[in-house]
């Protein structure tokens, strides 16, 4: 694509409450979580079931930590995100880089580079996000995972317009739509699985297989 969004999606849809530069808004490092301890474990529980073990694995828009199974080893975990000092203090991470997706949707890796992508409560923020998404396929290799997972938390004024909008069950609407329009993913799913509804912080996933690089 070029550096406009599909037109499927008016740019107006993405614009958001804080348009200054991401970079000094994520410059600074923020050693928190955005969802409480018993949702972690479940988001953590998708990745025990889905994610390929000593697979090679990219953590995309990632930060100090990463929820994977502390018990399953990965050839590879790369990180790209925001922060230098979250990204180099998450001891899952064998290598990071510091990118801004939104200034630059394409992604520093090579061709079918990865066996699984993973975007954990993150998505919101992305201002491109088809494109992202069309570059995540080329970087997977032919039919390996994506995951990616949200919850009703955010930085309500980076997050994209249309994401405020939306409720929770449309969230995931939106994200399959984005999937769709990028055109090299197939097996797209939603998934509810909050562990204790009422009680913990939701979650809900994402789940789909790259075709690799799009036509």
């Amino acid at each position: 694509m070029s550096g406009e969004e599909a037109p499927e999606f008016p740019h107006e849809l993405f614009t958001r409450q804080d348009e200054s530069d991401d970079a000094a808004f994520y410059g600074v490092p923020r050693f928190v979580v955005h969802i409480d301890d018993v949702t972690i474990e479940a988001l953590t529980q998708v990745y025990r079931e889905l994610l390929p073990p000593r697979g090679s694995v990219l953590d995309l828009m990632s930060s100090w930590v990463s929820h994977l199974p502390e018990e399953v080893s990965f050839g590879r975990v790369a990180g790209l995100g925001m922060n230098e000092l979250e990204l180099a203090k998450n001891p899952r991470l064998t290598d990071h880089v510091v990118h801004d997706l939104n200034r630059l949707p394409e992604l520093p890796y090579e061709d079918a580079s990865f066996d699984a992508v993973v975007n954990a409560v993150s998505i919101q923020y992305l201002t491109r996000p088809v494109e992202v998404l069309r570059e995540l396929g080329r970087v997977i290799k032919p039919r390996g995972p994506l995951i990616v997972t949200f919850s009703n938390r955010c930085f309500a004024t980076k997050a994209v317009g249309v994401w405020l909008a939306l409720s929770d069950t449309s969230h995931g609407e939106l994200i399959e739509h984005y999937l769709t329009v990028a055109e090299n993913w197939t097996t797209i799913e939603r998934h509810d699985r909050s562990p204790a509804p009422g009680k913990s912080d939701p979650l809900y996933a994402v789940t789909a297989a790259s075709l690799g690089s799009a036509a």
